[in-house]
């Protein structure tokens, strides 16, 4: 069963908001018309269902109540609203739950649609707000159709003296009934007697809202006043009925339960399902105080005191106990400064602890002598690959016949020199000894926590002037190549790739020479963090970073690198190549080592690495919706003969089809689609053929198009207009079976003055081309319908050709090659109709589609700008690239290389130099870029500039 009642769920129909333009147009017109009347509107407004709560669709709730006569004629029939709430998608299971939703759907209609209905539908003024909206619909003011001030105010002054004759009118309940024996029905239980309360109320009576309305609190004070006071407003049965007497009495204590304020239909109805909690039981617990429990309090001061009479016993102080120490940052520097073995393995180990998680405040500056520390930990590799022990002298001189003294404030010069002059040990591999592995552990730690902390960019300026540190980095990447030393090589490369931007490296230096040795290697990550520690040579300060001297082979292996498809290693390469060509002598030394001729083109591939082709439709004139017309076009000649030949109201479904389309925007009067009606069929009821009266002709459109219907509008000052709304007529007939257009036939007529043109129509362009022949050139064919090819005197009339404007003798072939130019074939139609049935929705004839204009061009890597980011900016491999080719075009020229070129093609009668013979190739190539990559035009037309430069 439990299945059963799942799957009716699932099948009902849930009310929706149907977001039409229609909809939205109908709310907007209620909120417009609340704010002039003053109240207030929700244009969603929720009900709770048994499905959740759901917002009202306000349209489709007075499309119904329309529907169903109106909102009085629901008002009278019981459970019409529960009814109408089910057939919305609203539901309930439970009678209450369903009461209860029927009635704030009555409210939501009483409150936002009641007063535009009556002005909407019946055209009259709706009664004030105060007598209507600020009135419960539960209210008996009257139906809402004929309420008015005059009604509003009877219904108050009945209201006020109905109470008091029916008061006057009702027995004592003492008095008995001599009708209840006679009816056999129990007898009525004896009033209950209520003895007498004191009056324990406060003796100020209350504030009174209203002077007119009389109270239970204002009769009791009533009765206690002198009876010559009191005797014209108390009436003579209060004092024989004790109940009434106990209710005042009870009124006066404390809210009562059978009080009933006056006017109760105004009130809020929210009270009436309000339930009370139940009260809620605490446990409660004896807690002891001084005051109720004082022989405790006493006990307890009694055992404080004893024990504050036991003395304490003497402790033996220890030495360091009680003593925490230095923290863990000094203690690992005392232990790096010890020279102990045990104490600096202890440092070293937490070192790179502290330097990999607290890199980002771990500052050298705020530990003095730990930069010295880690560099002469570090300095221990030399012995362990070369009989030499490195030293630091800090005395500004140094001995220089000691080959491991180095310069602690001025660096080694020579200590390349000295590198090379040392003979290596015998190390193997994979097989040491443990105290050469300790030890070799220790120093790694020390050179990776130095790594480690040069990633910030305080520690890095710190260490930038510390001249060891350049003396360690030389000594690590010079030592011999084995496999144990190739993680503490990349440890000295990421270490000199964050100093490099703060030093200023001459083409003398140890450690510029040492990063130019690291290009000849193998390693894949050693040659990365090589390029981008020489590219980045002097970024942060003002010298300009020369990159001079760099051999030839780093040259050649950088522009084969440049044909990996490595996009890590082409970037740093070209960052390398864009400082390296910003020198004229180092453009001069690059055409001498490379061949720039085969270089440049594949720079210029480079311009568009990663590009991706972005097209975009633009929009030139905007879609247009033509404007509807009670003109209804005829049916063609063979769709009329079909027709005439089809019995109603089949007849009337398929003229309806053909000649006409929805538009939710649209209408046209009931007479003028009868009268169209009329005038294709109206001969056929002469013959005794079965006619449609207009009635059943109207009731037909409704069952043709589905949003269909009729309607009444008058407008100001106008007569009621009967139409039908939601249809349209069309442009050009349709066949019903076929669901093709006709074609219309544009030739102008002077002899038409209303449309200026033939207004036939043909369903293929074969029988449009004979009806030019015939009808409009005059042309018949001959035996056999064959037309003979003669010369004909003519001027094309089809409506915006400008072919032949004037008279001209061509041969009929010529003519009718021309004609079939206008003329849609049947491959250009059944494409279109193709390319609807894919997008799956028919195409309304009524909208004239947008004129839009298909743009593409080439898009490469961009980056927005911060500043304003809406303007793209290159960025990436193809900006390096075309940065790396201005800088050639730019200093080509100055170079000797030029001179040598210039003075060659004079004597060969050739003229351009470098920059004719480099780029002339590539030319098309940059315009094509310059004209498709928006974020590159820039730059390409800057170096085009350079290049196109007598």
């Amino acid at each position: 069963m439990g299945t059963r009642n799942s799957g009716k769920k699932d099948e009902l129909h849930i009310h929706e908001i149907n977001r039409t333009p229609e909809y939205t147009d109908f709310i907007q017109k209620l909120a417009a018309f609340h704010e002039k009347r003053g109240t207030a509107f929700e244009p969603e407004p929720r009900l709770p269902t048994m499905h959740g709560h759901v917002h009202v669709d306000l349209l489709q709730l007075y499309r119904a109540v329309i529907d169903k006569g109106g909102y009085d004629e629901i008002s009278k029939v019981q459970k019409a609203w529960g009814q109408l709430a089910n057939e919305l998608g609203m539901h309930f299971e439970d009678n209450k739950g369903m009461g209860q939703l029927s009635f704030q759907l009555k409210q939501d209609f009483y409150r936002y649609l009641a007063a535009f209905w009556l002005q909407d539908q019946h055209g009259i003024d709706p009664p004030p707000k105060e007598i209507l909206e600020q009135v419960s619909c539960a209210s008996k003011y009257g139906p809402v159709l004929t309420r008015s001030m005059e009604t509003f105010k009877h219904h108050n002054r009945s209201s006020e003296e109905t109470p008091t004759k029916e008061k006057e009118e009702r027995p004592v309940e003492s008095t008995p009934v001599s009708s209840t024996r006679a009816s056999g029905r129990l007898r009525e239980a004896p009033p209950q007697r209520v003895p007498f309360q004191p009056e324990t109320g406060p003796t100020r009576p209350p504030r009174q809202t209203s002077s007119t309305s009389s109270t239970p609190l204002q009769q009791h004070h009533s009765v206690n006043m002198p009876h010559s006071q009191s005797n014209n407003s108390l009436p003579q049965h209060n004092s024989a009925n004790p109940v009434q007497i106990g209710q005042q009495q009870a009124a006066l204590r404390a809210a009562s339960a059978h009080y009933v304020p006056p006017q109760s239909d105004t009130a809020s109805r929210l009270t009436e399902v309000f339930e009370p909690r139940m009260p809620i039981t605490v446990p409660l617990r004896p807690v002891a105080t001084p005051s109720n429990n004082p022989a405790e309090f006493a006990r307890r001061n009694q055992h404080l005191q004893r024990l504050r009479d036991i003395p304490l016993a003497a402790k033996a102080q220890i030495p360091g106990v009680g003593f925490d120490g230095p923290n863990i940052y000094t203690r690992c520097l005392q232990a790096l400064r010890s020279e102990i073995p045990t104490e600096q393995a202890f440092a070293l180990n937490h070192l790179v602890k502290i330097s990999f998680e607290r890199g980002d405040k771990y500052k050298f500056e705020s530990f003095q002598g730990l930069a010295e520390g880690l560099i002469d930990k570090g300095l221990e590799i030399g012995s362990l690959f070369y009989d030499i022990q490195w030293e630091i002298d800090y005395s500004g001189y140094p001995d220089a016949t000691d080959l491991g003294a180095l310069d602690g404030l001025n660096g080694t010069d020579d200590i390349l020199d000295r590198i090379d002059r040392l003979t290596p040990k015998a190390v193997m591999d994979h097989l040491q000894t443990a105290e050469f592995s300790d030890q070799f552990l220790r120093i790694i730690e020390a050179i990776l926590t130095i790594r480690n902390m040069v990633m910030l960019i305080e520690n890095a300026s710190y260490m930038s002037e510390v001249y060891p540190l350049r003396d360690l980095l030389c000594i690590i990447l010079n030592l011999p190549n084995l496999e144990i030393l190739v993680e503490v090589k990349h440890f000295a490369l990421d270490i000199a790739e964050q100093l490099t931007p703060f030093l200023k490296l001459e083409s003398d230096s140890p450690l510029y020479r040492s990063l130019l040795n690291q290009l000849d290697s193998t390693d894949r990550g050693v040659i990365l963090t090589a390029l981008r520690a020489i590219s980045r040579i002097s970024m942060n300060s003002d010298e300009a970073n020369r990159l001079q001297e760099v051999p030839p082979m780093v040259l050649r292996n950088i522009m084969n690198w440049l044909l990996l498809n490595d996009e890590e290693l082409m970037d740093a390469c070209l960052d390398f190549l864009y400082q390296y060509t910003a020198m004229v002598a180092n453009v001069d030394s690059l055409l001498r080592a490379v061949d720039m001729e085969r270089v440049v083109p594949h720079l210029v591939r480079l311009l568009a690495h990663g590009a991706k082709r972005v097209r975009e439709d633009r929009v030139l004139v905007p879609e247009q919706k033509l404007p509807s017309s009670e003109d209804v076009i005829p049916l063609p000649i063979d769709l009329q003969e079909k027709l005439s030949n089809t019995d109603e109201p089949q007849r009337c479904f398929q003229w309806l089809q053909s000649l006409f389309e929805e538009d939710a925007e649209s209408h046209i009067t009931q007479i003028a689609i009868w009268q169209a009606y009329q005038a294709s069929f109206g001969a056929l009821a002469g013959s005794g053929r079965h006619m449609l009266s207009a009635a059943d002709f109207i009731r037909n459109v409704s069952h043709v198009f589905v949003n269909a219907r009729a309607q009444i509008i008058r407008g100001p000052g106008e007569v009621q207009r009967f139409i039908i709304e939601g249809i349209r007529a069309r442009s050009a007939p349709m066949d019903p079976d076929r669901k093709e257009e006709y074609l219309p036939c544009k030739w102008v007529l002077p002899s038409n003055p209303i449309t200026g043109r033939c207004t036939s129509f043909f369903l293929s362009g074969e029988q449009m081309w004979h009806h030019i022949l015939k009808s409009h050139l005059g042309i018949v064919p001959g035996e056999g319908g064959q037309f003979e090819d003669k010369e004909v005197n003519w001027v094309c009339g089809w409506k915006g050709c400008s072919k032949y404007p004037r008279p001209a003798t061509k041969k009929l072939s010529e003519l009718t090659r021309h004609i079939k130019t206008h003329i849609p074939s049947s491959q250009k139609r059944a494409l279109s109709e193709s390319s609807e049935s894919v997008a799956k929705r028919p195409r309304k004839t009524f909208i004239v589609p947008a004129k839009t204009m298909s743009l593409s061009w080439e898009q490469t890597v961009i980056t927005r700008d911060e500043r304003n980011p809406k303007i793209e900016q290159a960025a990436g491999i193809p900006l390096s690239a075309v940065l790396v080719l201005r800088n050639i075009a730019r200093n080509v020229v100055k170079t000797d290389a030029e001179d040598e070129l210039v003075k060659e093609q004079e004597s060969s009668g050739e003229s351009g130099g470098w920059n004719e013979r480099l780029f002339r190739p590539v030319l098309p190539r940059l315009f094509e870029v310059m004209t498709e990559n928006k974020a590159m035009a820039t730059y390409v037309t800057s170096l085009l500039q350079l290049v196109q430069e007598d």
